[in-house]
């Protein structure tokens, strides 16, 4: 992750591009390929959980670093499984923000 956990979301403030090609490659590089990126527009990631109880806590701990963060994933929950989709709606793609989230998420996974 070289450092994007340590690093803080910023808010969009709109009329910035999206992300694409090589600088886009570069963030990916860094957070790790267990991410997915989706038609260069949003990150998502699967988590896996011994139980429902588990994988509610882990969304929890993702919807306490949304708020911190000001930067809002959206969630998906089932039994034993977390499914998080992360972009920035403001600009309709990918940030460097949604890197830093991406990389926050993956340090309260309780692998």
């Amino acid at each position: 992750m070289t450092g994007l956990a340590d690093r803080k979301c910023v808010p969009c403030k709109g009329n910035v591009p999206p992300l694409k090609g090589a600088a886009l490659a570069a963030l990916h590089d860094r957070l790790g390929h267990e991410w997915h990126v989706i038609r260069e527009h949003h990150l998502e990631k699967k988590f896996s959980f011994k139980d429902f109880r588990s994988a509610l806590g882990f969304t929890n701990a993702v919807g306490e670093i949304a708020e911190t963060e000001n930067h809002h994933p959206d969630i998906y929950l089932t039994w034993g499984k977390v499914k998080v989709t992360i972009w920035t709606h403001k600009i309709d793609g990918l940030t460097e923000s949604d890197f830093v989230l991406a990389a926050k998420v993956d340090q309260a996974y309780p692998a």
